[in-house]
């Protein structure tokens, strides 16, 4: 029997479509799970959707659908974008899924029953983005320090899941198991920054709303995300809370690599381990934080309206083209950046010149000068180079993906069509195809670049499975075994080519980014109105807000968002302190007349009090402070 290899996504949240650096994830485990299969492993690749919580009911409550409704719209969307990304996953799950909730109800109440699940109750500045509550202390500037957005005061009654037990436990485990966290600099990080300083029991329930999973024997709570998500992993191939596990469970399990973003690590490198800890489960072999691909001005976001779509970019410049993009432009541990700019410079530089215009013209020449017949002529010392870069590649690129250094093989196949593009320059094939010429060594020549391109289409078939599956067709082969790369010198003499066909044309710049300009311009998708309480007019008569002069304006230090102002409210200077110095420059705001909050409590940030608020505006390129006319003097009221 074959060794089996489980990899894993994280489940996307079904809150709206993913953009492409969501994408990129289930890219990557496609390309890990199609290259273990070429190694011979019995692969299981699963992906998914995670359904519940609160967030995505106020989205559907804002929508006037039901949350099934909501969940099973964006579900059908996330799946048609990994299937239009041409990923071989085996089971695509969703957390609302019947059998898995049936499941979820007795892993809780198993670990209830044990005793690792206990009620209380919880009270902390709660994210509503992130599901998730925090300390005063743990706060940044006030705010979420997962995504840093605004909190609120919440405190309800819940049950909560014994972390604290098994903290020492994990520790050893990590530090037994160095493979565990990947990269080394995300284990550093847990152990560091949340293990040492003491693990909280976690909250695992919620009452605040009702679109989750039901606890059996206190129904006003549903099982919240970390037992409901995370779970997905082991529910899905049949594991059983009694111990009837599915033969499929009993095959697969442990996980062999579970791949996710860095942002969610300590939930599958704390949370997770735990869990199946308290279950006597196996923990997964690795789990792999990978970077993110960003804009050039930072994370994707739909408030700063930078967002790139997978199906948008796929309708623009094909599949693999941006298969190859997203794998080759992430490095192992560093986030990677895309525009359409670079998209268009690698295909041209890359996919079209040193990919393309190989295949093309080698083919080319074999039809011109031997009618497409590939045959052994007369050999020559410089061919040793290539004959041995050819036969070290298929190494190199196994080295780099056991150790999910997956640019890195790309590099090393590119590396071999350099240099077979060298080759061409150094043999000039023109100079010997010409009547007075030596035809065997021309034989011999194309014989060599016809063999060092069906390596290289093998090698590609894990990131580019579409463009390998052409390039074969064009070499009239069948698709390549990682065994039939032992060899070189596998194409049989008097083998017959197929038609050369353009793999990639190059791209007008100017042409294609007014087609992306018209292309974003034309689409009339507009946010949903987000549900806001209702205020009576004496709410907002609490409220004085003032014209303010700002007198002088300074980075505070050691912190990369905020301003200190000093303003006068027409009575008195007073200090505020505004997390906007990532769009405007202090002498920007100096000697500019502002709209005040000039009856806030007084705050501490970062040791700095702050005695207001100025008022400005979320808008796609970023925040706005709303300027006043000046010549409204400072302390005017505004209502």
């Amino acid at each position: 029997m074959n060794k089996k290899f489980y990899i894993s996504t994280a489940i996307a949240y079904t809150s709206g479509k993913p953009h492409i650096g969501n994408t990129y994830e289930i890219v990557l485990a496609d390309s890990v799970a199609r290259y273990k299969r070429m190694q011979g492993y019995d692969v299981y690749f699963q992906t998914g959707t995670d359904e519940h919580g609160e967030k995505i009911q106020q989205k559907a409550e804002a929508a006037g659908i039901s949350p099934q409704q909501f969940v099973d719209k964006v579900a059908a969307q996330i799946k048609e974008i990994w299937d239009i990304m041409n990923t071989t996953y085996d089971r695509f799950v969703r957390t609302t899924d019947k059998s898995h909730e049936e499941k979820i109800q007795k892993i809780f109440n198993k670990l209830y029953k044990q005793g690792d699940i206990y009620k209380g109750a919880y009270e902390g500045m709660y994210c509503t983005p992130c599901e998730s509550f925090f300390t005063e202390s743990q706060l940044v500037d006030g705010k979420c320090p997962d995504c840093g957005r605004e909190v609120h005061k919440a405190k309800e009654e819940a049950y909560f899941f014994k972390l604290s037990k098994y903290a020492d436990r994990l520790e050893q485990y990590i530090e037994q198991h160095p493979e565990f966290i990947q990269p080394p600099a995300r284990k550093n990080e847990m152990i560091n920054n949340f293990i040492k300083p003491g693990l909280s029991d976690l909250c695992v329930t919620r009452t605040s709303f009702n679109w989750g999973i039901p606890v059996t024997f206190d129904p006003k709570h549903v099982v919240y995300v970390w037992i409901d998500a995370l779970s997905n992993y082991i529910t899905n191939i049949g594991y059983d809370p009694d111990g009837n596990h599915s033969e499929e469970y009993k095959k697969y399990w442990p996980c062999d690599l579970h791949l996710i973003g860095k942002d969610i690590v300590r939930f599958h490198t704390i949370y997770w381990p735990i869990l199946l800890m308290a279950l006597g489960e196996p923990l997964p072999k690795q789990v792999f934080g990978h970077p993110w691909l960003i804009m050039s001005d930072g994370k994707m976001s739909k408030s700063k309206g930078n967002v790139i779509y997978a199906d948008d970019l796929v309708k623009l410049f094909g599949v693999d083209a941006i298969r190859y993009f997203v794998l080759h432009e992430i490095p192992f541990a560093n986030d990677g950046v895309i525009s359409y700019d670079l998209i268009i410079e690698r295909i041209n530089s890359e996919l079209a010149n040193i990919l393309g215009n190989l295949v093309n013209r080698t083919i080319t020449m074999s039809r011109k000068y031997f009618d497409g017949t590939v045959s052994h002529g007369t050999p020559a010392d410089i061919d040793s180079q290539l004959i041995s870069l050819a036969l070290e590649t298929p190494k190199l690129v196994e080295a780099h993906m056991n150790t999910m250094h997956i640019a890195d093989a790309i590099d090393d196949i590119f590396a071999l069509l350099r240099r077979a593009n060298k080759y061409i320059d150094e043999t000039e094939p023109w100079i010997l195809g010409r009547p007075d010429g030596d035809h065997q060594r021309l034989k011999e020549v194309l014989y060599n670049l016809i063999e060092t391109i069906r390596f290289c289409a093998v090698l590609l078939s894990p990131f580019m499975p579409d463009t390998s599956k052409a390039i074969h067709e064009q070499l009239n082969l069948k698709d390549g075994t990682l065994e039939s790369l032992n060899q070189f010198g596998a194409i049989e003499n008097g083998h017959k080519l197929g038609e050369n066909k353009i793999l990639f044309a190059r791209i007008d710049a100017e042409k294609m980014m007014k087609k992306i300009e018209q292309q974003n311009s034309a689409k009339s998708d507009k946010p949903i109105k987000p549900q806001e309480q209702q205020i009576k007019a004496d709410d907002f008569g609490k409220v004085s807000l003032r014209a303010a002069k700002v007198l002088s304006c300074e980075r505070l230090e050691k912190s990369d968002k905020l301003l200190v102002l000093k303003v006068d409210n027409g009575f008195e200077t007073k200090q505020i302190l505004s997390g906007i110095a990532q769009y405007y420059k202090p002498e920007e705001l100096v000697g500019k007349t502002i709209a005040l909050v000039d009856n806030l409590m007084p705050a501490k940030l970062r040791g700095e009090t702050s005695q207001g608020m100025l008022l400005a505006a979320d808008t796609p390129d970023g925040v706005k402070v709303l300027f006043l006319d000046d010549s409204i003097p400072a302390g005017s009221k505004i209502r």
